[in-house]
Order: structure tokens, then C-alpha cells, then sequence
């Protein structure tokens, strides 16, 4: 049930991008100890929203283990380094070039430990021109172009989550998987670096290779698809707003002759296939525009379901919270449970605790002292 029992992972992390790799390692069986500052991880007072705990920091270290030193300190640096020689993956998003600082370089730590996995996570990729930049979720979106193809046509927008720290998290958690696997088999361990833009470029890849081939990047167009009509939002006659969808001809025909009955529409010239409907997105958009605004939202589900057509509301937070289909499982914040959405395809018991600073220390402390 939990693939990665047994294994050992430490981790100097801060923010949310190493945070979320490590909280996923976690849920998948290993050991993680997480290295703070005396003062804590600086996501711990980014707000008090939850039991008095920030809700990034609620969400992204249940059940690790709180290691707080002062690296500064030669003692607590040697804990570290001992604690490093047993643990199978060293994980660290300190600024460019700290670790060094510290006197932990990663070329004599992988010499002295060649099974050891490290993960190195920044801004842009350490061959790179921007190598020693600090950077952030909001400033990757933007300099990646994100923000040019997010938000409404009079002005770019961020996406409402982190999604940047998001994606470098989950492909650092993949390839310390793909690193697992290999060592499983080699015995040796990998180092391997993860950039922030690297991972949003990478989810840019179709704008990227649309503005490449063609010379024109998407357009910013709110809640639509700038290459898919019609897909977008929509009012009923309760005013209810729904994004509806239409991916091929199938759909478009059940659309216009089932749901709708607007016969005349699927035989319109204009609207013969996708790319048509998108040049004349104007027409397709106002005539479906006053179809749906002359019925109520019951009957419309009622109609798109019958015609085996995908459809959402647009929610709010709070209805996601109310939502039939959200699935929870909870973590413990100071004696207080709280709810958190399920990962995918990931179950652990309820009840993983969220740390106090510090509080594995001298637990962490008195079993390294032990090995001697």
C-alpha cells in the first residue's frame, strides 16, 4: 500500500514547490525530515488561517518530521550531515548557491555517498544564464508567458493557485520516483535539478509551438478555448453561468439537433467544423447565447445530459466545499483536525500530524547518536 516504506528523505525545503515533492513522497510511505530554522519554514506565518497555521503550510507537511537547526552552528551542521549519510534522498530549494555557504557541496556529498538521490530546486537551471536569480511563483508566471495567455482580453492575469510551485513540486516528486527505480536496479544515485521556469515552460508547450509554426501565440479569452468553439461560458434563464464544451462534429450535431433543436444552426455554412466555428466564434456564441438564456438551468442540465454533452457550472470556493464529489481526508493541526482534499490515486490513513518547529529534534538527535 506504500511503495516507498523505508525510504529515508531529507529535506531543506521552504515555500511550496520542495514542500509539495516531499509532501507526496510522504504520502507514498517515506520518511521525511524536514530541516527548518530555528524560526520555522517561512510558510508557517504567511497567514493563521487554520487552527492558527498558515493553510499552505497545513497542506503541505502533515507527517514529516520537524528537524529545526541553525546551520550556522557546527554542531547542528554536523546532525545534518550525519543525518544525510543515512537517508536515500537529500531535497533542497534554498536560494542559489546557500548550500555551498553552509558547507554542504553537492559534488562531495554524491562522492562520499554515490547511492544518494539529491534534488536541487530553483529558478532556472543551474547551466542557464539566469542560474543565480531568485524567483517566484508569480514572477515564473509571468516571465514564462503564462500570464500573456491568463486572464481577459483587456489584461493578462495570474492563475488563482500557485501553479508554477505546483508543477516544479510534482516533477521533482516524478523524477525522485524515476531515480528510486533506477537506483533499484544500479545502485547508484542520481543528481538532478529542477527549475521552476523549466516546469512552467513545459506546460507552455503547445502556445510555445503554436506561436513557433504559426506566429501567433493563444489569446487571452477568459473562460473559453481560444481554439475550440464552442467551449466557454454561458447564462441560463436563472442566471446561471456554465461552461459547456464541444470537442468534435458528434457533439456539435447533438448539440444543435438534440439539445437545442437549432437544426438551422448546424446547417449554417459557418459552422460547418471547429475551425470554421471559430473564425465565426461571434455568431456561434451570441445565437447559443439566447438559446440557453431562454431556459432555466434545470432544464438545461437535463437536456445536456441526455445529449451525452459535457458541461460545469462556474462555482465559487465555497460551493467546491459543499461539492458531492469532493473527497476529503484529515490531517491533525495542533489537536484540531482538518479537512483536506484527497491526492489522486493516493490514500494514507487520517490524522497525520502537521509539526511544531522543532518538534522531531531531539528525537532525530538521539537516534543518530545512537548509531555510534
Amino acid at each position: 500500500m506504500y511503495p516507498l516504506r523505508g525510504v529515508k528523505v531529507v529535506s531543506l525545503e521552504q515555500a511550496v514547490a520542495a514542500p509539495l515533492c516531499t509532501r507526496r513522497l510522504v504520502l507514498a510511505g517515506a520518511e521525511v525530515f524536514k530541516i527548518e530554522r530555528p524560526g520555522g519554514d517561512f510558510a508557517r506565518h504567511y497567514d493563521t488561517a487554520v487552527a492558527g497555521q498558515s493553510a499552505y503550510f497545513v497542506w503541505l507537511n502533515a507527517g514529516k518530521k520537524s528537524v529545526a537547526l541553525d546551520l550556522t552552528q557546527s554542531a547542528d551542521l554536523r546532525l545534518l550531515k550525519q543525518l544525510i549519510t543515512q537517508c536515500d534522498v537529500l531535497i533542497q530549494n534554498l536560494k542559489p548557491g546557500a548550500l555551498t555557504k553552509l558547507g554542504l557541496d553537492l559534488d562531495d556529498l554524491h562522492q562520499q555517498q554515490p547511492q544518494l538521490i539529491s534534488v536541487s530546486i530553483a529558478g532556472f537551471h543551474p547551466s542557464g544564464p539566469g542560474a543565480q536569480r531568485k524567483a517566484y511563483d508569480l514572477l515564473m508566471q509571468a516571465e514564462a508567458g503564462l500570464a500573456d495567455i491568463t486572464g481577459s482580453s483587456h489584461a493578462p492575469g495570474r492563475v488563482g493557485v500557485s501553479l508554477v510551485d505546483l508543477a516544479t513540486g510534482m516533477f521533482a516528486y516524478e523524477a525522485v520516483l524515476e531515480a528510486l527505480l533506477a537506483k533499484a536496479s544500479s545502485g547508484g544515485g542520481e543528481r538532478i535539478d529542477v527549475a521552476l521556469f523549466d516546469a512552467v515552460a513545459e506546460w507552455m508547450a503547445v502556445p510555445y509551438l503554436l506561436q513557433q509554426h504559426t506566429g501567433v501565440a493563444p489569446a487571452r479569452v477568459g473562460l473559453a478555448h481560444p481554439g475550440i468553439c464552442p467551449y466557454g461560458v454561458f447564462r441560463s434563464a436563472d442566471g446561471v453561468d456554465f461552461v459547456l464544451s464541444v470537442q468534435n462534429e458528434a457533439e456539435w450535431r447533438r448539440l444543435c439537433c438534440q439539445a437545442l433543436a437549432a437544426q438551422e444552426l448546424f446547417e449554417d455554412p459557418r459552422c460547418v467544423n471547429n475551425e470554421s466555428r471559430v473564425a465565426h466564434r461571434t455568431l456561434v456564441d451570441d445565437r447559443l447565447t439566447a438559446l440557453f438564456g431562454a431556459l432555466p438551468f434545470g432544464d438545461l442540465q437535463k437536456r445536456l445530459n441526455d445529449a451525452d454533452l459535457a458541461f460545469a457550472p462556474v462555482s465559487t470556493v465555497a460551493q467546491l466545499a459543499q461539492h458531492s464529489d469532493l473527497r476529503t481526508q484529515t490531517v491533525m493541526v495542533d489537536g484540531q483536525a482538518v479537512a483536506l482534499p484527497v491526492v489522486p490515486g493516493r490514500t494514507r490513513p487520517d490524522d497525520l500530524n502537521v509539526p511544531a518547529v522543532g518538534e522531531h529534534t531531539e528525537q532525530v538527535r538521539e537516534w543518530l547518536e545512537s548509531l555510534h
